[in-house]
């Protein structure tokens, strides 16, 4: 499979898990929306993931209705927009009929590929391939290794290794908050006969410049790298994040000052993780952290979410504070401020 975006994803890319922008009647905010998406654009990410965690897994719900006008907001401003190849992402969920009606939605609005969720009640690691065989008949599939946390569960190497040798499959996200568990998966999909046509990517919040500067060999002797991160954390100070991966690059490449500064910012972007992230509240304010440094920058008007339940926790708007303070080199507030009316119009 070769195009020029699925090629974008093969080189490597910052990929924001796109964010819902609601007003305060929890109803969709499409000015808003919009500008979320043009943010991204500008910031020189390579592609954006929607209907994903990060934009709330309720927009399926039959009362809120909000899967496929999500989907086609962000593919009508990239199409309109972009100007360069730039991966749209769908994220599909369900069991398989769900997940490949889904797909096929994403197919019709023109995405890239599917980011497929691994959380399916009562099903084994057979069912989730066959599964994926399924969605790989509408679009390219991206597996996902999820985090527990967050309704994800336990897959076993040999899993990963078949996953990795479906035809449909171009990436993997690496997900599991588990140094173990990422481990286990690297060296499954390093050993499966398709190695070399399946990029790597981190969604591992909480240890992402560790994962990108992390070399890994495939079955075929071909030194290989996680290719880019598909990550909540980037949907916020996504400008930052752009520059970082360009230092990881110089970094791989031989450049021992980009290495020492990526070294000394993997903890402290795992720091300020923690406070987007919510750690301390077991991940519950997850999602109204990144909505609340996105609110901050005028992006957002609030922090809300369709579960009127899900909020920020105790003290972590000031944790919020405190990193972002800590640390100027990850913010982009000034270039949000520069851009923001223009992406708002």
């Amino acid at each position: 499979m070769s195009t020029p975006s699925l090629d974008a994803l093969a080189h490597g890319a910052v990929i924001p898990a796109h964010p819902l922008a609601l007003d305060a009647s929890r109803k969709l905010d499409e000015r808003r929306q919009r500008a979320l998406t043009r943010y991204y654009l500008a910031s020189g990410a390579g592609g954006a993931a929607v209907a994903v965690h990060t934009t709330q897994f309720e927009i399926r719900e039959p009362q809120v209705g909000l899967f496929r006008p999500v989907l086609e907001l962000a593919a009508e401003t990239i199409r309109a927009e972009a100007g360069r190849p730039f991966i749209k992402i769908a994220g599909a969920c369900g069991y398989t009929a769900q997940a490949v009606s889904e797909a096929e939605t994403a197919a019709e609005l023109g995405y890239d590929a599917v980011l497929l969720s691994p959380a399916v009640p009562g099903a084994d690691e057979k069912g989730l391939l066959e599964r994926a065989r399924a969605v790989g008949e509408v679009l390219p599939v991206i597996g996902f290794y999820l985090q527990e946390a967050v309704g994800g569960r336990y897959l076993s190497p040999r899993f990963w290794a078949a996953f990795t040798d479906l035809p449909s499959t171009v990436a993997v996200k690496i997900a599991p908050f588990d140094r173990y568990r990422t481990a286990d998966a690297v060296r499954a999909v390093a050993g499966a006969d398709r190695a070399g046509e399946v990029a790597l990517y981190t969604g591992n919040d909480d240890g992402i410049i560790g994962d990108l500067l992390t070399p890994y060999e495939t079955a075929g002797g071909e030194r290989r790298w996680f290719a880019g991160g598909l990550l909540g954390q980037w949907a916020v100070w996504t400008g930052s994040a752009v520059s970082l991966l360009d230092d990881v690059r110089a970094a791989r490449a031989g450049d021992h000052e980009a290495m020492l500064r990526c070294l000394a910012r993997g903890p402290e972007l795992t720091d300020a993780n923690s406070a987007v992230f919510d750690v301390r509240g077991a991940f519950r304010g997850c999602i109204a952290g990144v909505h609340e440094v996105l609110r901050r920058q005028g992006l957002l008007e609030g922090t809300w979410c369709l579960d009127p339940a899900e909020t920020l926790s105790p003290g972590q708007a000031d944790e919020i504070t405190r990193v972002a303070a800590a640390y100027p080199w990850l913010t982009d507030d000034a270039f949000v401020a520069e851009h923001l009316d223009d992406w708002l119009s």
